[in-house]
């Protein structure tokens, strides 16, 4: 029971129990903090797990999760969301291996899909393509609605 309490901050009491010697668990590190009051040192595992997975063994690792991203605009015409869809999918992503997009209409909404294996590149083509997006539009509204044949 006096070496828990020498262990748990009893003060100096505890220090000259041998507990700095070379077979003792602690060593000196575990002695001095005793006789300091504080709790011995712990030493870390070389590799611990982060919540959510194994951050050691998937950090070098790129391309082993799928970053899906869905976006639906509605316009207000099925003609509106067709104008739309034709304007923006003339241009193709230019890292057409690492992300893929996916333009659809259904009725007056036009539906955008991505899919990605790398985040930062998928952020960037979304970034661009609601930059796009908000370009056509605003040349549909100053233009206005678009007219019947």
């Amino acid at each position: 029971m006096q070496a828990a309490d020498a262990g748990a901050g009893g003060g100096a009491e505890g220090a000259d129990d041998g507990a700095d010697g070379p077979g003792s668990p602690g060593g000196a590190g575990e002695a001095t903090a005793a006789a300091l009051g504080r709790a011995p040192p712990v030493t870390r595992p070389r590799h611990a797990p982060r919540p959510g997975g194994d951050a050691a063994a998937t950090a070098g690792r790129t391309g082993g999760r799928t970053y899906v991203f869905a976006l639906c605009v509605p316009f207000p015409s099925a003609v509106e969301a067709e104008i739309a869809c034709g304007s923006l999918a003339p241009d193709a992503e230019p890292h057409g291996g690492v992300v893929e997009k996916q333009l659809t209409v259904r009725g007056s909404v036009l539906a955008v899909r991505w899919r990605a294996t790398n985040p930062r590149l998928l952020r960037i083509s979304i970034i661009s393509f609601l930059d796009q997006l908000s370009l056509v539009m605003r040349t549909m509204q100053r233009f206005g609605p678009p007219a019947t044949r």
